[in-house]
């Protein structure tokens, strides 16, 4: 793990600026990237497969994706130039991985924020009796707001929305369970013939390998701090993604659950659980949206060679990308909520097992620098091969579940 000392890191400025966060920006920036539209959707994707396999696949989903994660971590660390993923894949894979890896950024930011703009709507419209697309729309300008005021602005309100949302979803768990309503056998139950989609859903609940890089530029003062902030973040995403469908179908039933599972709550406690159970929705999928639409920015910037990220006209231009397609492809009718976030998590998922490896592997022999901190045995290759199987499996299943021959999950 190297000495004690914080290692002076030299840095070349490039494109992205250096914005330093905290410890605790950067560990909730992970919780507020990957609990968002899948931790809503979870409840009603297992309601076929039952819990057990869920925490199965949670557990195995978050140790793969938190070792992919610190490939990454230790990749930005050998690099003295702040890049985003497509910037460290072409350097260390090459334009063919850069070209992948921006595809897939793109490919899970828009299907998390199609998710995001469907689940909002749905939630602003019952709750204010607007139609759905004006609540997409007042969901939508904020969340563009934050993003558009860049990585540190990020942090702030990652930090603050974070804690207060883990907070109220302490107490509305804690409530369904002393309601006298809940009733565990509900949830505890297995059918493995459905299990595998599961799989790719919990996936796509840790999505947050796309924010390592901006963690590792808002921590060059810090370096140290990075592994352990994406380890605390991760951590914290497990527990609260395994918590919440327990405590939905323990309440309702598997039969009841719907598709954004914060209104089944609210059905099943009554009103105040409803507002406060769907505040909880909102601010999840706010927060994951500024992780989310900040680094398809940045990586947007970086693929594209812009100059400066906080020139106006590029700004512009790359919020317009970020915006403007989720908005357009939730209300076009071809993509549901649950289906956004299973598609999203296998498809991304392939490519992020892979090229964070190649890219580790790679930046060990022809990095810029000696870090103080580097993975230990996980970035075995036995244990990258592992990961890769198990990531593009899943990605076959979904393909011949999209054809029609083998069973979907919901």
């Amino acid at each position: 793990m190297g000495n004690n000392q914080k290692p002076a890191v030299a840095t070349e400025q490039g494109a992205l600026a250096v914005r330093k966060l905290t410890f605790w920006e950067a560990a909730l920036i992970i919780v507020g990237a990957n609990i968002g539209s899948g931790i809503l959707g979870l409840a009603y994707s297992i309601r076929k497969a039952g819990w057990p396999i869920l925490l199965l696949w949670l557990i195995i989903a978050g140790v793969c994706t938190t070792a992919s994660m610190l490939y990454v971590a230790e990749t930005t660390l050998r690099t003295k130039k702040p890049m985003q993923l497509p910037g460290l894949a072409e350097r260390y894979v090459g334009k063919l991985g850069a070209v992948l890896v921006f595809i897939s950024v793109c490919a899970n930011s828009i299907g998390c924020m199609i998710a995001y703009t469907n689940g909002s709507g749905n939630i602003l419209s019952q709750l204010l009796g607007i139609s759905r697309p004006m609540g997409s729309l007042l969901f939508t300008i904020p969340a563009v707001l934050v993003v558009w005021f860049g990585l540190k602005a990020t942090g702030i309100a990652e930090k603050f929305i974070s804690t207060g949302m883990i907070i109220l979803l302490a107490v509305i768990i804690g409530f369904s369970f002393i309601s006298g309503k809940a009733d565990l056998s509900r949830a505890i139950y297995t059918n493995w013939t459905y299990a595998v989609p599961v799989f790719n859903v919990a996936i796509f609940c840790y999505i947050a390998q796309y924010a390592v890089p901006e963690l590792a530029r808002g921590l060059r003062h810090d370096p140290m701090s990075l592994p352990k902030a994406v380890i605390i973040g991760m951590t914290i995403t497990g527990v609260l993604l395994a918590l919440v469908p327990l405590a939905v179908i323990s309440l309702t039933g598997a039969e009841n659950v719907t598709e954004v599972a914060t209104l089944a709550w609210g059905q099943a406690l009554g009103s105040w659980a409803l507002y406060a159970a769907n505040l909880f929705a909102i601010c999840a999928m706010m927060s994951s949206y500024w992780a989310v639409g900040g680094s398809m920015l940045t990586n947007i910037v970086d693929m594209f060679k812009f100059k400066n990220e906080h020139d106006t006209k590029t700004r512009l231009i790359a919020i317009a990308c970020v915006g403007l397609p989720p908005f357009i492809l939730a209300y076009s009718g071809l993509i549901g909520f649950v289906d956004a976030i299973y598609l999203a998590g296998t498809f991304g998922g392939v490519i992020m097992s892979i090229l964070p490896a190649l890219m580790v592997n790679s930046a060990r022999k022809n990095g810029d620098m000696e870090p103080d901190w580097k993975c230990g045995w996980y970035a075995s290759k036995s244990v990258q091969a592992v990961i890769i199987i198990l990531f593009c499996a899943a990605a076959c299943y979904a393909v011949f579940d999209l054809l029609g021959f083998l069973p979907s999950a919901w």
